[in-house]
Order: C-alpha cells, then sequence, then structure tokens
C-alpha cells in the first residue's frame, strides 16, 4: 500500500521523537544544516526541555571545545563563576559565545539545577575538539592537567617524566597555534623532534592513568576521573592531529577531517558511558552516511562522528537531521521542484517531525535530487541519506533573529 506523505508527519516534541525509535536511545543526535541560527537553537533547547522533563535525559552535548565546555558545566552543575563568565570562555566558534539561544540554554539549566539533588541534575558538555579550521590548540592544558592530577594520586617513581620535562618539550603555544600551518604544512611544529618525544611520553602518562584506574576513582572521584580522560583523549588526540598537519601526502586533508571527527566520537562515546544525552552538531558530524564537502575545490569525504558511535552504539544512536525551507538573509529562497525540501515546503507547517524511512518510501519513484545551496554556510539534504536518518525535523522559514 502507498504510503501518504502526510502520514509520516508529527508534532516536534519528545513523545513523537521516541515513537520513531526501536528504543530510547543513549545519543539523540539533532543535527542542523546551519550554524548560528536563532529559531533554530530555539526548537533544540525545547526539545532539550522536554527530553529531561518526560524522558530522563541528563546532559546536552554541542559542537564546541571539549575543554571549554567544563566551565559550562561547572557552572550549570556547581554554580562556579557567572553567566557573563561562562558565555565568554566555555564556547568556542564564534556563533555560540554571541548567541541568546545558547545563553538562555545555559541560564535554564543552572536555574533547574539549583534545588535538585546531584543525581538529577543536567550537565552541560562540549563534545568538538580544541580545532578551528583555520588552527589547532596546544596540547598543553589537556597533557599539563593529566600529569598534575596523576603527580597527585599517584607514586612520583611511577611517572614516565616530570612536569617540568613536558613543559620544556611543549615550548611556547605560539608554535602549536600558528595558524599558518594549516595552509603550510612546514610551519606545523607536529613533526618535529620535541613533538615526537612528547607523543612517546603522552602515551606512557595515559597508560599509567589507565593502569590506576581503579585507584584513582577510589581516591578521587568518578567525575574527577572522567574529566581526566577527557584530558588523556584530548591531549593524545591534539598531538596526534599536529603530527598530520605536517603532513605534505595529498591526503593530509582528509585525513585531518577525519581525525577532528574520531575526537568528536571518543567524546561523545564517554558522554554516553554517563547518561543519555542530547547532541547538537552540524547535520555532517552526526549523520551515518559518508560526510563530504569540497574543500580548495577538492571533493572531501569522511566518516562523521555519528557515523562511528553509531557502529558502536546501535540502536542506542539515534539522529534527527534539520531541514528548512527558506533561510532569507541568506538568499536562500523557496526550495525548487524535486527536492526533499520542496516536498516539506508544501506540507505548510511551520515546524514538524518527519518519518525520514518512512517519507523515503513515500518518496522512492520520485526522482528527487539534492538542492543546490546558493550559500555556501547552508548544507541542504541529500535525499540518498533518508533511509539511514530516523527523523527529519523540518523549519518551513528560517527568520533573523
Amino acid at each position: 500500500m502507498a504510503i501518504d506523505i502526510k502520514d509520516t508527519v508529527h508534532a516536534v516534541d519528545a513523545a513523537a521523537v521516541m515513537r520513531l525509535l526501536p528504543t530510547r536511545p543513549r545519543l539523540l543526535a539533532l543535527g542542523e544544516p546551519t550554524h548560528g541560527e536563532a529559531s533554530l537553537l530555539d526548537v533544540r533547547n525545547t526539545l532539550f526541555r522536554q527530553l529531561v522533563e518526560q524522558e530522563g535525559y541528563r546532559t546536552i552535548a554541542i559542537e564546541s571545545d571539549c575543554v571549554r565546555g567544563l566551565l559550562v558545566d561547572d557552572y550549570v552543575t556547581l554554580g562556579t563563576g557567572t553567566l557573563d563568565d561562562v558565555m565568554a570562555r566555555g564556547f568556542s566558534h564564534e556563533w555560540f559565545n554571541r548567541s541568546a539561544a545558547n545563553r538562555e540554554l545555559v541560564r535554564w539549566m543552572r536555574a533547574y539545577n539549583d534545588t535538585r539533588p546531584v543525581s538529577q541534575r543536567v550537565r552541560f558538555a562540549g563534545f568538538d575538539a580544541p580545532l578551528e579550521m583555520t588552527e589547532a590548540a596546544s596540547p598543553r592544558e589537556a597533557l599539563m592537567a593529566l600529569h598534575a592530577y596523576l603527580a597527585a594520586h599517584v607514586s612520583t617513581e611511577l611517572l614516565p617524566c616530570t612536569a617540568q620535562t613536558l613543559d620544556r618539550l611543549l615550548g611556547p603555544d605560539a608554535r602549536w597555534t600558528d595558524g599558518a600551518a594549516m595552509l603550510e604544512p612546514a610551519r606545523s611544529v607536529g613533526r618535529s623532534a620535541e613533538a615526537r618525544e612528547l607523543r612517546l611520553l603522552a602515551d606512557d602518562v595515559v597508560a599509567l592513568f589507565d593502569e590506576q584506574s581503579p585507584h584513582l576513582i577510589m581516591t578521587t572521584s568518578r567525575d574527577d576521573w572522567d574529566r581526566a580522560r577527557l584530558y588523556a583523549r584530548t591531549a593524545t588526540g591534539l598531538l596526534r592531529y599536529h603530527f598530520w598537519m605536517a603532513d605534505t601526502s595529498p591526503g593530509r586533508t582528509t585525513r585531518l577531517t577525519s581525525l577532528r571527527d574520531r575526537m568528536m566520537a571518543d567524546n561523545l562515546l564517554a558522554i554516553a558511558e554517563r547518561s543519555p544525552a542530547l547532541v547538537h552538531a552540524h547535520n555532517s558530524h552526526l549523520q551515518r552516511d559518508k560526510s563530504s564537502m569540497r574543500m580548495g575545490g577538492r571533493p572531501l569525504e569522511w566518516w562523521s562522528a555519528g557515523a562511528l558511535a553509531s557502529v558502536r552504539l546501535g540502536e542506542d544512536y539515534g539522529f534527527l537531521a534539520t531541514a528548512l525551507g527558506t533561510l532569507p538573509h541568506q538568499s536562500v529562497d523557496a526550495p525548487p521542484p524535486g527536492t526533499v525540501e520542496a516536498i516539506l515546503y508544501a506540507l505548510a507547517e511551520d515546524h514538524c517531525l518527519i518519518d525520514a524511512p518512512q517519507l523515503a518510501i513515500a518518496t522512492g519513484d520520485m526522482g528527487l535530487g539534492p538542492r543546490v545551496s546558493p550559500w555556501f554556510g547552508y548544507a541542504p539534504l541529500d535525499p540518498a541519506h533518508l533511509a539511514t536518518t530516523d527523523g527529519i525535523v523540518f523549519v518551513r522559514d528560517v527568520v533573523e533573529g
């Protein structure tokens, strides 16, 4: 029997989302096709509140620096610092810290936690690596924090090196954060003698951390250990990333893009161990299918954090892609016929949730093609991905604000 497209449409709420999925996932990923749009972030905030209040979700993870995100988590869980300070220092990427919707999310989380016991509090996490498209952070902060944690709780004779040795090998942070290295591999410090020695020492420091984990959890706390584990994977991930920044082979850019998403995936899997979480990032970082883009005029393909997490978690990973009809302030007008967005735009719903696999069946003989965006900052849906997407959150008109 043919499927009526209207039968795939539901309200955008937590209950409807759960009905689309075989089980309540540990990670529910909500993608977005562009960054920084308030109306899309408002949908995210409303869904997160419903997931917390109705479905027992306890964490939101967004596409922001995982180390900076610790400042936000300390604020929402413990009241450490001020809202202004965590908005200024707790987010990476310029569209996050200046966002009124992100500010409202943090404010709501702090208010929600204010009168609740620790076991019921909501948590915040950044799950991106400390990277930008144009540069990567120094491994100093993560590596030195991990070493300090171990030095405080295990015998000195077990440590593979001193903090002074790490400091000497790291050198000035400007060596690591040179933006020119992204386009000029020779400017990267990642394959220097000091960086190679740091990779070996960092591996030994992380091995000691793993070996001492029972002792560390008993003498500190699970939260402290989790934080140290974040430092461990961030330090080794950044050293690996810098190593490949110095590469000159044709596969360099693909390797760097893949490494970033691999670091994202490691963070997501650690978050999933703690509590059910809503994950918010660009669709390309969360989809199950291979991601692609053009960079420097060349095609680039990689497996996203969502694809990597999905193969590990199975039904404990759910993915909702967000699609939009128009984005007038970026010259994205009504979608052309023959695209998924055009079909959804014809429904005349301001916001709706679509059963993506059912929509794939209903539109299977229509020969739909991908929409072409006139603006580089917006990525339309690929109709070939419908069957591997659990749902689509459709926002008809994204108004600037």
